[in-house]
């Protein structure tokens, strides 16, 4: 989804609100996680005060795996993020990260929400909080009760 920014940038209390969602597939093209349904992007863009800020929330599902215990589940992730939006960097400035450049006065809005919400994902897939994997010896689940293994072996 493109957002054009002109009036947005030119015009102080200018508000631009969008809601719409983005397909598992478009998002394939970027990441192997496995949305289960379309993305939910719900948000704004505003100038206030001559500053022009973007705030949006995503949510979705994912299928995946448990790092510790192998069981598949789906979860449903959701965050809330935000940007300051500028035409052009001025030189001499070090701190781009907390900006989004939006040359020709457009912002590319997919790729950003994909890029936000891959960024926010955890690094450590868990079914749950206290799952306590599997067994390394026989390879049983401990989560379902405790193995026959000899526990000094551990």
């Amino acid at each position: 989804m493109k957002i054009h920014l002109k009036e947005l940038f030119d015009i102080v209390g200018e508000v631009k609100e969008f809601d719409y969602e983005i397909s598992p597939e478009q998002v394939g093209e970027y990441s192997s996680y496995d949305f289960t349904a379309p993305i939910a992007v719900k948000g704004r863009v505003e100038n206030r005060a001559g500053v022009v800020t973007l705030d949006f929330s995503v949510v979705f599902t994912l299928s995946q795996v448990c790092d510790r215990c192998l069981k598949e589940f789906e979860r449903e992730y959701s965050y809330d993020l935000s940007h300051i939006l500028v035409r052009q960097l001025h030189s001499g400035r070090d701190d781009y990260d907390e900006y989004v450049i939006c040359e020709d006065n457009v912002l590319e809005l997919d790729e950003l929400v994909i890029s936000d919400l891959l960024l926010q994902l955890p690094t450590k897939i868990l079914c749950k909080e206290d799952c306590k994997g599997l067994c390394f010896k026989c390879g049983k689940d401990l989560n379902e009760g405790d193995c026959d293994c000899p526990k000094d072996l551990f």
